[in-house]
């Protein structure tokens, strides 16, 4: 998202880590921190890295502690109300709602000032991911039509992408693909994240409280007229986000939380509200892109990592734990869902729009490549598991076994996505780095 840099010929790769460095003259350990953050390909494997962590500890002869650690609650008082939460639970809901703060700001950023100026083009990625979550609910649905009825109750497991660790597989797999590619990615899983909540709401919530919704819309719209009404002062003030902005974003998510719908979307509508274009007269980097600068390695070098440890961790039980899985259709209907029925429902939902007069698809996304983003598509975790959760009940045998395909699904659909995009993605890494030596030797 350079959008002020001057174009190259190779702008349309090693995108990934699109944000230029504000203050390349700093060489502090902070800033060289915080530059490494910036780096999704750098988040993505800290992501991976506490997934894998919290995989190994889930089934090792430890593993009672990591469960311990994860179930320990945690209660906060805050005089209206007390928000009480197991530590994995605040990993899910409250911190991972900053990493989706941070995607509402790009998004917002592409829409005005990006690659989804054009309705034609936004219009794409979001047909896709309704493509994504109707044909994995179908497939479900046709696996456990003749199982027993309690079954069914699943089907909109294997509907929802989880977008950080989607984005992050793509960051290290995929850093010199066509950027394009990372924003369609990002675009659709934050539709299908929304189409879940709505999901939920309708579907497996039984305690929606619409009063707190309503009162979620003042914090909102006060953080909203800050961030419009002075930009500058945000800009200026390294302090103001941290002691202003978050505190009503804080208050925001709790009342989101309280309304019974999945917290994270604050972040989204919060990210949303920031100005990502620069008004007449004003200097600098437009709001949304300080923020990001700001706030981004938070979200990748703590909130994302943490939200993958406590998430992640899944006790797979051994041969015996797969024997009894694999005998439950619920498992293949999940399995099936995601990774076939992802890749196809995001593909054939992107060619049927496309083949209207209302859509298209950027020209530098090429079908191959698209595929390798349709099965990363198939990496389902948090709102997977939430759901499964909803459906069958903690106790239930059906809930071990959904989370059981839900981890292998994933897993599958990153190894094969990588395997797919790895060609791809070297090709695209030699004509960039040939690219730039023809502009170094022109200089």
């Amino acid at each position: 998202m350079t959008h002020s840099s001057p174009h190259h010929p190779y702008d349309d790769v090693a995108r990934l880590d699109p944000r230029p460095d504000p203050h390349p003259g700093r060489t502090g350990l902070a800033h060289r921190l915080g530059s490494f953050l910036r780096s999704e390909s750098s988040g993505g494997l800290l992501l991976i890295l506490g997934a894998v962590i919290a995989i190994v500890w889930a089934n090792t002869p430890a593993a009672a502690a990591y469960f311990d650690l994860r179930d320990l609650h945690l209660a906060l008082p805050l005089g209206f109300t007390t928000i009480d939460l197991s530590l994995g639970h605040w990993a899910a809901d409250g911190l991972l709602a900053v990493f989706f703060f941070i995607v509402g700001v790009e998004l917002k950023e592409e829409i005005v000032v990006g690659e989804l100026r054009s309705p034609r083009k936004a219009l794409t990625p979001v047909a896709a991911a309704f493509g994504g979550v109707a044909v994995p609910a179908l497939i479900f649905v046709a696996i456990n039509a003749g199982a027993h009825a309690d079954t069914l109750r699943g089907w909109a497991i294997p509907t929802a992408t989880d977008i950080a660790f989607a984005v992050a597989i793509l960051a290290v797999v995929g850093k010199w693909l066509p950027s394009p590619l990372r924003l369609f990615l990002l675009t659709l899983a934050v539709v299908d994240d929304l189409i879940a909540i709505v999901i939920i709401a309708i579907f497996y919530a039984n305690d929606l409280a619409p009063l707190w919704l309503l009162l979620a819309l003042v914090p909102a719209a006060a953080f909203g007229l800050l961030v419009q009404l002075a930009p500058d002062f945000f800009r200026a003030h390294r302090w103001a986000p941290w002691l202003i902005l978050l505190p009503l974003g804080f208050i925001t998510w709790v009342c989101v939380y309280e309304s019974g719908i999945h917290a994270t979307i604050a972040g989204v509508v919060l990210g949303f509200l920031v100005p990502a274009k620069r008004r007449r007269g004003e200097q600098g980097d437009a709001l949304a892109q300080t923020l990001d600068h700001r706030i981004g390695p938070v979200s990748a070098g703590f909130c994302v990592p943490l939200f993958a440890f406590f998430s992640a961790g899944v006790a797979l039980g051994g041969l015996e734990g797969f024997k009894s899985a694999a005998g439950d259709p619920v498992v293949w209907g999940i399995v099936a869902g995601l990774v076939l029925g992802k890749p196809l429902g995001i593909l054939a939902a992107t060619w049927l729009v496309t083949r209207t007069p209302f859509a298209e698809l950027d020209p530098r996304i090429k079908w191959g490549e698209l595929l390798g983003v349709g099965i990363l598509g198939g990496i389902g975790f948090t709102v997977a598991l939430l759901v499964a959760e909803l459906s069958y009940g903690e106790a239930s045998a059906h809930n071990d076994h959904a989370k059981i395909a839900i981890l292998v699904a994933s897993v599958l659909a990153a190894l094969i996505a990588a395997a797919w995009l790895a060609p791809a993605n070297r090709r695209y890494k030699a004509q960039a780095l040939s690219a730039a030596g023809a502009e170094a030797s022109r200089g």
